[in-house]
């Protein structure tokens, strides 16, 4: 299993529950590839240095996870798909030493 780190950016215009429904979903396609989230942290609402689907702020969340490397493609394709999810970045981290 490796651990990988993923930084999404949200609609501002989603409601708290239907962010947590999105991240809840998120996290049952890495449970389902057999991986578990160790942390998501919430950064909440910033401004953006510019205009993201003609918005100024959005509402990022960065999601840690071990899975095997098979689930990042089947994350990003469920992410690429989901309205609301403005940009993604995923990166694999560095094993501690």
């Amino acid at each position: 299993m490796r651990k990988f780190e993923t930084l999404l950016l949200l609609s501002p215009e989603l409601a708290s529950d239907a962010r947590e429904e999105l991240l809840s979903t998120l996290t049952g396609v890495i449970e389902r590839v057999e991986g578990n989230v160790l942390e998501a942290d919430h950064w909440g609402m910033r401004d953006l240095a510019y205009p993201v689907q003609k918005f100024m702020r959005g509402y990022y969340v960065r999601l840690e996870f071990e899975a095997p490397g098979t689930a990042v493609a089947e994350l990003e394709r469920i992410i690429r798909i989901t309205d609301g999810i403005f940009k993604y970045v995923t990166v694999k981290l560095e094993e501690a030493k």
